[in-house]
């Protein structure tokens, strides 16, 4: 899970920048807010496809901790 939120902070961080650099450099073009907006949906799949991983292990292994899962790695 922190894994995942860690993920999930870099992507927030990204879009604040965009929206900040596009608001300072160029305001009257809406590119940042278009890349904020693309950021922000595949930030959405990524969290749908790791929770669906998260299940998965649990129901496999009865526990989500990354180093039970070591047939994953291979």
């Amino acid at each position: 899970i922190s894994m995942l939120m860690s993920i999930e902070l870099i992507l927030n961080s990204v879009n604040i920048n965009f929206v900040v650099f596009n608001k300072y450099l160029w305001p009257d073009k809406l590119d940042g807010i278009f890349f904020t907006i693309f950021i922000i949906t595949i930030a959405a799949a990524e969290a749908a496809v790791a929770i669906a991983i998260i299940i998965n292990l649990y129901r496999s292994h009865k526990s989500i901790d990354v180093e039970d899962a070591t047939e994953m790695k291979y």
